[in-house]
């Protein structure tokens, strides 16, 4: 049975119709006329506790990005491309319409359908100051006028809305973090002092936990204290933070360093600024409205930019560097473990998505230092595969079977590093299309493992290269090549991505996923996926500081899916040479059995002829 995730249909499409009603109910009541519901808690986290999932109550979908506005007449949730068939499955389209992103953002959607007149509420804790700017835009252009609500109009319908986390807050040990909580408030301080700012208000959680070297457990897989902090450039800091949640431990260690308070206290705070006529950093991306207003009310000037913490936790000391070797080296040999049992039992076609979940969790926890998943195992066979963030429930699983694709995409929380990784193996003999398709994605993978970049490069500059050989076919994929990694924290971390949108320069000590795929609708999905870290590159000659990557993550690639055809010499080589690096280090990390099979599993791709499906010890696989 699996500890850190529940297989349970997580929303019924049944209850949107009157929770839609009875929210429309309550605008009435208010005087409004339509309300925006963000997938988004107090600091825009990604993962949010179950008192903030307003978005799946009201909507009963699950993902971890969406907006939905509801008029009086008419509703919908827009979603990017990772979630539209997930939305499409568990959202009540009669009442909500599901709307792609790439056809139609929330704005645009306010902008046509929001009537002449209209007032469209939102709550401010809830939107970033340019997140309130787009939306008035969007208001304004239809006639109408955006006005921010007192308190939440979902919560005022919600009846069984649970309370807000109180999970314990820990110290997170020097020899994992690196740089004490002093070094880190010293560097930040001197950011400050540079750009003339008077004080920072911390509201990413991540950023918190990072700076005052502690961690939590307020949302699901991700070790994170819910909490604010306010840096003055002078000063003692102080951190707010329910007390009850505050162990002895972590309680000395912030106190060492800055103030303890009360959530509640934070506006007072502010006002303080304010009232001192301060100039205030709020972070951007995390910031909420509301806290701009409180200190601009009192009189301050909120500056509205990026938290300087996020660039600083983005680029990982020599201690987190080794942490994450350490991880990877641990949980890779519990990946390969769980590969070659899948290898003896997927061809039965008995064994389920849930099973395999249940199975490669068993892996990781015989590792004695498991803490969480990092997110909930994406476990897709066949056609659930095509779904990029596919969540396995009792009511999808399905049983893995020959002729088809299975994608398992997972990553574990360790104290000394997180990990991420997919995998994409072939059940029996898979076909000619499946093979030349996972080529080309594994081709997309070689090209960012294997760039050499000057510094300065930013994400989007490389984002192309894992697509190209995808496009030379007439396909793509739907979202970003690569996403940050945090040390012990979030499993996807900014402001570091490959992406089309990924405008942060790379820099040495940044952990990236590195995962194209491809996905065909009703049929199958593929990804690749490993961790790197940006390092510098000595190239003689060189007339600029050059930076490539390391790869990190270590688990053989399906073999049986790879046409050799299709690769370069170079391509080959590089696959080769990571399999012989992933069998150096995992082979004394794994049982007799299990090295038997990594040996065949990462035999030179010259022997491997693709085409030879999963069936037990005659096809290596993985």
């Amino acid at each position: 049975m699996a500890r850190f995730q529940s297989f349970d249909e997580p929303t019924e499409p049944s209850q949107v119709a009157p929770r839609v009603a009875a929210l429309r109910a309550e605008m009435r009541r208010c005087g409004y006329d339509g309300f925006v519901v963000p997938r988004a808690d107090e600091h825009q986290s990604e993962y949010v506790p179950p008192s903030a999932e307003r978005l799946s109550w009201l909507t009963g979908f699950t993902g971890s990005a969406g907006t939905a506005v509801v008029l009086g007449d008419k509703a919908a949730i827009v979603v990017d491309g990772r979630y539209t068939l997930q939305a499409a499955e568990q959202v009540d389209t009669a009442v909500i319409a599901v709307v792609p992103q790439a056809e139609t953002t929330a704005e645009a959607w306010i902008e046509a359908n929001l009537a002449k007149g209209a007032t469209l509420a939102y709550d401010p804790w809830l939107h970033t100051a340019d997140q309130v700017k787009r939306l008035e835009k969007a208001a304004a252009q239809a006639g109408g006028k955006l006005v921010a609500a007192e308190e939440n109009l979902v919560d005022a319908v919600w009846p069984d809305r649970p309370p807000p986390p109180k999970a314990p807050v820990r110290p997170h040990p020097i020899e994992y973090a690196g740089e004490t909580s002093d070094a880190k408030l010293a560097r930040i301080r001197e950011k400050l002092a540079k750009e003339r700012v008077d004080a920072l208000v911390v509201s990413d959680p991540h950023n918190l936990a990072w700076t005052f070297n502690i961690r939590g457990a307020d949302v699901a897989h991700t070790p994170l204290p819910l909490g604010y902090a306010v840096i003055p450039r002078e000063g003692r800091p102080i951190v707010f933070l329910d007390p009850a949640k505050v162990t002895n431990e972590a309680g000395a260690a912030i106190g060492a360093v800055a103030d303890i308070a009360r959530p509640e206290a934070l506006s007072e705070a502010l006002e303080k600024l304010g009232v001192a006529k301060a100039k205030v950093r709020v972070d951007s991306g995390t910031g909420a409205v509301a806290l701009i207003r409180r200190i601009e009310a009192a009189g301050g000037r909120a500056e509205v930019a990026p938290d300087p913490i996020s660039l600083m936790k983005a680029a990982k000391n020599a201690a987190e560097i080794e942490g994450t070797r350490a991880a990877h080296r641990r949980d890779g040999a519990a990946v390969t473990r769980f590969l070659a049992w899948l290898s003896r039992e997927a061809p039965s076609g008995r064994l389920t998505e849930i099973e395999a979940v249940e199975k490669l969790e068993a892996f990781r926890h015989e590792t004695g230092l498991l803490k969480e998943l990092a997110f909930s195992t994406i476990s897709g066979s066949g056609p659930n595969g095509a779904i990029v963030h596919y969540r396995v429930t009792n009511k999808t699983n399905r049983a893995l079977q020959r002729g088809e694709l299975f994608l398992l995409d997972s990553g574990a929380q360790y104290e000394d590093g997180t990990t991420d990784i997919t995998r994409t193996v072939a059940v029996g003999e898979p076909s000619r299309e499946m093979r030349e398709r996972f080529t080309r994605v594994l081709k997309g993978h070689i090209a960012i493992a294997r760039a050499v970049f000057p510094k300065g490069t930013s994400g989007a500059q490389l984002d192309a290269l894992a697509r190209v050989a995808l496009w030379q076919a007439g396909l793509d994929f739907d979202h970003g090549t690569g996403h940050g990694v945090g040390s012990y924290l979030s499993v996807h971390e900014g402001p570091q991505r490959l992406s089309k949108i990924g405008t942060v320069p790379l820099e040495p000590g940044m952990i990236l996923s590195n995962e194209p795929g491809y996905y065909k609708r009703g049929e199958y999905g593929i990804r690749i996926e490993n961790l790197v870290l940006v390092e510098k590159r000595e190239i003689a000659g060189a007339e600029r500081e050059m930076l490539g990557f390391e790869t990190l993550t270590f688990a053989p690639i399906d073999l049986a899916l790879v046409e050799p055809a299709l690769l370069t010499a170079e391509e080959r080589e590089w696959l080769d040479a990571y399999h012989a690096r992933a069998r150096e280090t995992l082979a004394p990390e794994v049982d007799e059995a299990t090295r038997r099979w990594l040996a065949e599993a990462t035999q030179p791709i010259g022997t491997s002829p693709g085409g030879r499906g999963q069936d037990g010890a005659e096809a290596p696989s993985g």
